[in-house]
């Protein structure tokens, strides 16, 4: 499988600021890219920094104007699933910013209690794919899963957060990760789940809005925070205009249900 994707961000600023772009294609993955970040017509120094789970950063700093941002990949092949780390069981169990397993365990524990394994897996991707209505600007940035759950309306960032907290809340190591997503509609930076079940980790999309075989993996984390496309310190920025696009030779067909791994 052949697939193409590509983000344009166009940025502005009136005091220096340092960027965090996280758009690249992740380590492990068979890719001819190109990357432009041009300010004023010159090109911006880039340095990249990459995380113990293959995600690529791209660390830029930015003088007061506006800054463009391009990049295009192409992937070809699918990869070899990222090997289980140390910490995995244990970073991937825990409450995080965006995932309160602690304070959904009652409800996960009522819902799903005697499931286990894929079983498990599969009842919360479907449970939160029935229960959710996909409304997009119906969420800000700063909501997690608690209030995706009382709420019943999102994103995809809130469908995969809610999936992963009810998934650590009945002790499955859940995480978020950050795609390019070829079928999705309307194209955007996509974000699914991925669950830990018998030393795999399986791609869960409650929002069955892609293909999860089609999918690019951008980076992996606890949540959002972690994988969130920009972030930016010292001056304020403002995102002025974006772009993205994901195309494949072959969309597959998917169903929550399915049982796919990212590669």
């Amino acid at each position: 499988m052949k697939r193409n994707a590509s983000s344009r961000l166009v940025l502005s600023a009136t005091e220096p600021a340092e960027l965090v772009l996280s758009v690249a294609a992740a380590e492990g993955q068979s890719v001819v890219e190109s990357l432009s970040v041009r300010q004023g017509g010159v090109d911006v120094p880039v340095r990249e920094v990459v995380d113990d789970r293959g995600t690529r950063l791209q660390v830029a700093t930015m003088q007061p104007g506006v800054l463009e941002m391009e990049y295009r990949v192409e992937v070809s092949g699918r990869t070899e699933p990222i090997e289980l780390g140390a910490l995995d069981t244990i970073q991937y169990l825990r409450p995080s910013r965006y995932c309160e397993s602690d304070t959904l365990f009652p409800m996960a524990k009522s819902e799903f209690g005697g499931l286990r394994g894929q079983q498990l897996v599969s009842a919360i991707g479907t449970w939160v794919n029935g229960h959710l209505s996909y409304v997009p600007g119906s969420s800000s940035p700063t909501d997690g899963a608690v209030q995706t759950f009382l709420d019943r309306r999102g994103v995809c960032r809130d469908y995969a957060h809610l999936v992963v907290a009810l998934l650590r809340a009945r002790d499955v190591p859940a995480r978020l990760v950050s795609v390019y997503a070829p079928g999705l509609w309307p194209m955007d930076f996509h974000a699914v789940a991925e669950a830990l079940v018998d030393g795999v980790w399986y791609a869960i999309d409650a929002t069955g809005l892609a293909p999860r075989q089609s999918l690019v993996r951008i980076a992996t984390g606890r949540d959002a925070s972690d994988t969130a496309f920009l972030s930016s310190s010292g001056g304020w920025v403002k995102l002025l205009e974006m772009e993205v696009m994901a195309t494949a030779d072959v969309l597959p067909r998917d169903t929550v249900s399915d049982f796919v791994s990212i590669g």
